[in-house]
């Protein structure tokens, strides 16, 4: 995944319609919240990439199975220099749930540095 694919203009990204928790605070013992700009899955329409952090230089994503989603919490969007605007959001993860962290990397011989 290269990192021209971050940071997109905003869309309107609808992951599923999410009731809202009847108990906010019980939610933090059985779920984990990760914040960022959802995208859709390259090629897999059940999986998710959020890139918690768009418009840094070290750019990292995670990626989650849609059905581990609980409840989806809009944030405030971003707005970068050029006036283009990122779509922001807090995702409640089922704990115990299989995550994956990705950072992108440059390969090269690091023994001659």
């Amino acid at each position: 995944m290269s990192s021209e694919n971050f940071p997109r203009k905003a869309e309107k990204f609808e992951i599923q319609a999410y009731k809202k928790p009847k108990d906010l605070i019980n939610i933090k013992k059985t779920h984990i919240s990760y914040s960022g700009s959802p995208q859709k899955h390259q090629y897999d329409p059940d999986k998710i990439i959020l890139v918690p952090d768009p418009y840094s230089s070290d750019a990292f994503y995670y990626e989650f199975k849609i059905e581990d989603i609980s409840y989806v919490e809009e944030l405030p969007s971003l707005v970068s220099m050029e006036g283009e605007t990122v779509t922001m959001s807090r995702i409640w993860i089922k704990k115990m749930s299989i995550g994956i962290k990705g950072f992108p990397f440059i390969v090269e011989d690091t023994t001659r540095l």
